[in-house]
């Protein structure tokens, strides 16, 4: 069981070309994932890592339908920030842009509590 957590962040969005992600492997994120259009994955800056966004964190955002998965990790330059993936979509990423929106990452509900409001 999953409590799901409200955030607000910037979301950009990104595709897998070289100078998006790496020019060496453009289909491979930070973490080692292949890449490949069609899935919903999301990268986050590592301010958010330490929140509780990490690798294969379960995100719903505000304005797509499904889960999202936290499947990259960003530059360190940025903070409080996520990157969509839009596979090879160019125009796609470009027409987002940069939005505030509201997220809800999930984090796993603690057993001991769920146990203790069975006593």
């Amino acid at each position: 069981m999953y409590e799901w957590v409200p955030l607000t962040v910037t979301a950009t969005a990104y595709n897998s070309f070289p100078g998006q992600t790496s020019y060496e492997h453009p289909e491979i994120t930070a973490w080692g994932d292949s890449i490949k259009p069609g899935v919903k994955w999301i990268a986050v800056s590592r301010d958010l890592i330490r929140k509780g966004l990490r690798h294969n964190t379960l995100v719903k955002i505000d304005t797509f339908e499904g889960i999202y998965i936290v499947k990259d990790k960003m530059h360190p330059r940025w903070r409080n920030r996520i990157d969509i993936y839009m596979g090879e979509d160019r125009s796609k990423a470009k027409e987002w842009g940069r939005r505030k929106i509201e997220i809800k990452y999930a984090v796993k509900k603690e057993m001991d509590s769920l146990s203790d409001s069975k006593k």
